[in-house]
């Protein structure tokens, strides 16, 4: 029998590349207090989040189904950036990044009530910023686009594109590191129905240097 699988988000960039996957699934939005902890490391910020994402779609969900949830942060230094408040904080948080490289953190958590398993696992990725104009971040701003965005900025905009030589993952940038997922779910016996590395790929319109050694790690 194939497994419901439930989503915590209403994010439209981790549905597009969940259905990467072929797995089947629908979305129920977790709303949770996002906000940072005294003390609280990046690292463990986002863990925190995607567990309690997870367990908040839990109350509603199906008794048979698997949650997933994510939290993605964009790390500058130990400062982590959330969502621009206005048109002037992506302002401030894009001149902040240009020209530089800072990290983005996405925490995975899939919670299988029928097994009383909880899966943890975070993805870091370095994400070199290229040193764009004024005119051109200020165009970017003018889209409204930054607004609904760590950080201020997608990596996918095409019109934009703010990130230059990334080696690391792309889909964790987006908000959703597939290879990372693919590997967690495998431990529930939930399969791709799709080759998740080829159709991200597909996606991302360039190779990935480094996706047999995350489907191969253990946990």
């Amino acid at each position: 029998m194939r497994v419901m699988l439930v989503l915590a988000s209403n994010s439209p960039r981790r549905r597009q590349l969940l259905e990467l996957g072929g797995w089947t699934f629908i979305t129920l939005p977790a709303d949770i207090d996002e906000r940072v902890l005294p003390g609280e490391t990046p690292h463990d910020y986002v863990l925190r989040l995607a567990e309690g994402k997870a367990r908040r779609a839990q109350v509603l969900a199906p008794k048979d189904a698997v949650l997933l949830a994510a939290d993605t942060a964009v790390i500058d230094g130990e400062e982590i950036l959330g969502k621009p408040a206005d048109e002037k904080e992506a302002e401030a948080m894009l001149r902040r990044l240009r020209g530089h490289t800072h990290q983005v953190y996405t925490a995975l958590a899939i919670l299988d009530p029928a097994s009383r398993k909880l899966l943890l696992d975070c993805c870091s990725t370095d994400v070199p910023i290229r040193d764009y104009s004024d005119e051109e971040m200020m165009a970017y701003i003018a889209t409204g686009d930054p607004l609904d965005k760590a950080g201020a900025y997608a990596i996918q905009h095409a019109g934009f594109h703010p990130v230059e030589n990334l080696e690391g993952c792309f889909a964790n940038v987006m908000g959703m590191p597939l290879c990372h997922l693919s590997r967690m779910l495998s431990q529930l016996g939930i399969a791709p129905e799709k080759n998740v590395p080829l159709a991200c790929q597909g996606v991302i319109d360039s190779k990935c240097a480094m996706y047999l050694q995350i489907l191969e790690m253990r946990q």
